[in-house]
C-alpha cells in the first residue's frame, strides 16, 4: 500500500493520543525510552488513523513495544517478527505495519526471515534496536556484539565476526537502509517519516544503549567531545560534510571512499560527495553502510531509499490478473469445475 494509500485520520492527532495505558517496564536510562517518545511523537506527523497502524515484535527488551504504543499489534515469538509482520502486511494492505525488534531478535535466531523478508520487499517498516548485546535474557553476546567482547558467554572474549547490519540488509536486495541513534530522538522522528514513506521493507538500525549489560557501546558517537567526529549525518541533495568545524569530508576514490580535509576557504569542497540516497545503484549506499572508526565516521540518516515495486504490489497485479482469465468467480464455480456429475 503506497504511503498516500493508507486512509488519514480527519482529526488531527498527536502524541498523547498514542500513549498508553502500559506501565513502561524497561530500566532507567535505557535507549529504548527515547525510542518510544520518537515514534510516538512520529505516528501523529504521518497522520494515518490509529487503527491503520499495527505494531509487530518478537521477543527482547525492544519486543515490549507494542504494550507501550496505543495501536493495534501483536507480540509474536522469538525471532518471527518479520514473518508474522509479512502475514499481516498481505492480508491488509490498508495497514501501516511497524516491526519493533532487537539484534538478536532478528539477526541470530530470526536471521532467515530477515533477510527474506527484505530480498522480498514486503511494504513493512522495520525498527531494529541494536545495543549489541542479550538484554532480556541477561548479558550474552548477539550477532552484532563486537569482536573480543567480554559477556557472560564469551569470558575470554567473543571470537566471532560481527554482523554489519546495514551491509546485511543491502546484501540482501534492501530497497532502504537507514542508521540513527537513541540520544538524537528529533532526528529519530525525522528518519522514521522517510521510513513509512517509503513502499516497500524499509530498515531503520537505531543504535541504542543497554545501561545494564553493555553500557557505553556507542560512547564514540553519543560523547559530547567526539560525536562530531564520528557522526556523519546525511540529508538527500547535501555533501557529506562533518567534524566539529564541519572542515572534513567524504570523496570519491579509485579504491573507494575516503575522508578529505575542507580549507577554510572551502578547498577541496568539489571533492565532497553529495548524498543521493534514491540512487537505485546499491554500490555508495554500502560503502556508507560499511564506514566504522577510526578511519571513517558512522553514516547517520538514510542512507539507501530506492524505488522498487512491492512485493504486495506485484502480488495484487497478479492476483487481478488471473481474475480476469479465470471461469471461476464463487465457490460453486470451483466445486462445478472440472469433472462433475449426478448421482440418481
Amino acid at each position: 500500500m503506497s504511503y498516500k494509500s493508507i486512509e488519514r485520520s480527519k482529526l488531527p492527532l498527536t502524541q498523547q493520543d498514542f500513549a498508553s495505558d502500559q506501565m513502561v517496564k524497561w530500566c532507567p536510562g535505557c535507549g529504548d525510552h527515547a525510542i518510544l517518545s520518537a515514534v510516538a511523537k512520529v505516528f501523529p506527523e504521518i497522520g494515518y488513523k490509529k487503527e491503520n497502524y499495527c505494531i509487530v515484535s518478537g521477543i527482547g527488551c525492544s519486543s515490549r513495544f507494542p504494550y507501550y504504543v496505543n495501536t493495534y499489534g501483536f507480540h509474536s515469538i522469538h525471532g518471527r517478527a518479520n514473518a508474522i509482520a509479512t502475514g499481516v502486511s498481505i492480508a491488509n494492505p490498508k495497514l501501516s505495519v511497524w516491526v519493533a525488534t532487537g539484534d538478536g531478535d532478528s539477526l541470530a535466531i530470526g536471521g532467515n526471515h530477515f533477510i527474506h523478508v527484505i530480498r522480498r520487499n514486503i511494504d513493512i517498516n522495520i525498527m531494529l534496536f541494536n545495543n549489541k548485546i542479550y538484554g532480556l535474557t541477561k548479558g550474552q553476546y548477539s550477532p552484532t556484539s563486537d569482536l573480543g567482547a567480554v559477556t557472560k558467554t564469551s569470558p575470554y572474549g567473543t571470537i566471532e565476526q560481527p554482523f554489519q547490519v546495514g551491509e546485511l540488509v543491502i546484501g540482501a536486495q534492501g530497497t532502504f537502509f537507514a542508521r540513527v541513534i537513541d540520544t538524537n530522538p528529533k532526528f529519530i522522528t525525522e528518519v522514521m517519516h522517510e521510513a513509512a514513506k517509503h513502499d516497500g521493507t524499509a530498515v531503520v538500525e537505531l543504535l541504542q544503549n543497554c545501561v545494564i549489560f553493555n553500557d557505553g557501546t556507542h560512547d564514540f558517537l553519543s560523547n559530547k567531545e567526539t560525536k562530531d567526529e564520528f557522526q556523519l549525518i546525511l540529508h538527500h541533495g547535501e555533501k557529506m560534510i562533518f567534524g566539529k568545524n564541519k572542515n572534513k569530508g567524504i570523496r570519491m576514490r579509485r579504491n573507494g571512499l575516503a575522508v578529505v580535509d575542507i580549507g577554510p576557504n572551502g578547498e577541496g569542497m568539489e571533492k565532497v560527495l553529495v548524498h543521493d540516497m534514491y540512487d537505485p545503484n546499491p554500490g555508495v549506499h554500502l560503502m556508507l553502510a560499511k564506514m566504522f572508526p577510526p578511519h571513517f565516521p558512522i553514516a547517520l540518516g538514510v542512507i539507501r531509499a530506492a524505488d522498487v515495486p512491492t512485493y504486495n504490489e506485484l502480488l495484487q497485479k497478479q492476483i487481478d490478473e488471473s481474475l480476469k482469465k479465470s471461469k471461476i468467480r464463487c465457490v460453486d464455480d470451483l466445486l462445478n469445475s472440472g469433472d462433475t456429475w449426478e448421482i440418481e
